[in-house]
């Protein structure tokens, strides 16, 4: 997995196939389930798939609603990795 900087292009391109905002040098996606349990056990899934590529989200949990925000610390900024990790959350859903 690439901890490359992306160009604003790979970014576009990939954004435009992500369910997944972006801020500054961020990917940010809140996805809102029925209960607390529910944000729980996805929560616990996207911990299982950042656990397989070594790239953790910074995670946010409020009863059912749950944000997640992607970016490399080590490059200050946005790799491969991010949208990686990304993908494998969207085809979660």
């Amino acid at each position: 997995m690439s901890r490359r900087k992306l160009s604003e292009a790979e970014l576009d391109r990939a954004l435009a196939e992500l369910e997944w905002a972006r801020e500054g040098e961020e990917l940010v996606k809140t996805v809102v389930l029925p209960g607390f349990t529910d944000a729980l056990a996805w929560v616990n899934a996207v911990g299982a798939l950042a656990e397989e590529q070594d790239h953790h989200p910074d995670i946010w949990i409020s009863w059912n609603r749950v944000t997640l925000r992607l970016t490399t610390h080590s490059a200050g900024a946005l790799t491969e990795a991010d949208v990686e990790l990304a993908r494998a959350i969207d085809a979660m859903a």
